[in-house]
């Protein structure tokens, strides 16, 4: 099969894989329809991350069920699926909880490659989420962004106590942000206040149910948040980004009692304990449990209810993922879909 692998920062190659096989009995292998290249792909892609040798790349994904380990029952060769990019039982005490990216039996799905034709899922019963029918090609990117990128703004809303009624500030304006902005709008806020410095994104939010755009960064982009919320700050605020500053800008522009959801990858984020403990901000966050969240998400898609593979500004086939990965590292395209 064919699949990209990154061998070095700036350096990916589409290039002949070996086909996955079923290893474990709980296995299924896909025949991806759709992949797509990530923000958190870009950290390795910058060399912000190390990569030790040639990596297998991608861990969104979309396609058929083309074959089942002996113990598979719920998924069935044929069924179109969603997955998450952390495979999980569902049943263990932690995913019972909501939280299936701390699974005890956790695995990550990007350690075997999505961004190729085949892709090998573990616990499929548990990762896997079969769609009614076959979904028609125009929902293809909607369902894709339910893998990652909407399951993760959306837990980023949820984890910062959105409802109706809520001054809510979106800290990231990736493909994330964009689809928490999403997220609010359905949970019902009253002010989503987006942080953005581009034009397509600003435009996109607002599809997406931004009221507000702050342009500003930092310090000033806080005093802004303050000055739309009548001093206090956000309710809710939700960062998706990963970096110090994204960080201390989401505490910061959060009101005392306010709750910050973070999903952005941390990459050398620290907080002043003693500014965190006067601010009475509730932080919680982390890796996104997706599979929490994707029946609710594929049955909003499907009856078109959202809209989220709006995020897709650029579509690639596979072989030219390099350029899928330098339009996003030069803020060219918000986020790619590879097709296949």
């Amino acid at each position: 099969m064919r699949g990209a692998v990154l061998y070095a920062p700036r350096d990916v190659r589409v290039e002949e894989r070996d086909d996955p096989k079923i290893i474990q009995p709980t296995d299924a292998i896909l025949r991806l329809s759709a992949t797509c290249v990530c923000g958190s792909d870009l950290w390795p892609y910058r060399g912000i991350e190390s990569v030790d040798g040639p990596s297998p790349m991608g861990h969104e994904y979309v396609g058929i069920v083309q074959e089942v380990g002996s113990q598979v029952r719920a998924i069935k060769p044929g069924q179109f699926v969603v997955g998450s990019f952390y495979a999980s039982d569902n049943t263990c005490e932690l995913c019972q909880a909501g939280y299936q990216t701390a699974c005890i039996n956790k695995e990550p799905v990007g350690a075997n490659g999505a961004q190729a034709e085949l892709l090998r899922v573990p616990l499929a019963d548990g990762t896997l989420v079969a769609t009614p029918d076959i979904p028609s090609d125009d929902l293809l990117p909607s369902l894709l962004a339910a893998s990652d990128v909407l399951g993760t703004g959306w837990f980023g809303a949820v984890a910062a106590e959105v409802s109706p009624h809520k001054a809510v500030a979106v800290v990231g304006d990736g493909a994330v942000g964009l689809l928490a902005v999403l997220a609010a709008s359905q949970l019902g806020a009253e002010r989503i206040i987006a942080m953005s410095r581009h034009a397509p994104r600003q435009q996109l939010a607002i599809e997406f149910g931004a009221t507000d755009i702050v342009t500003e960064r930092g310090d000033a982009g806080v005093a802004r948040v303050k000055q739309l919320t009548g001093g206090l700050g956000a309710h809710s605020v939700i960062e998706a980004v990963g970096t110090q500053e994204s960080m201390l800008q989401a505490v910061r522009s959060a009101r005392p009692g306010g709750h910050v959801g973070y999903v952005g990858v941390a990459h050398g984020v620290t907080l002043p304990g003693e500014e965190l403990f006067f601010s009475h901000v509730h932080l919680h966050g982390g890796p996104a449990p997706v599979r929490r969240f994707l029946p609710e998400l594929v049955d909003l898609i499907w009856n078109r209810q959202i809209d989220p593979g709006k995020v897709f500004d650029l579509s690639l086939p596979l072989e030219q993922a390099a350029e899928g990965y330098k339009a996003m590292d030069e803020r060219r395209a918000i986020k790619t879909l590879l097709r296949l």
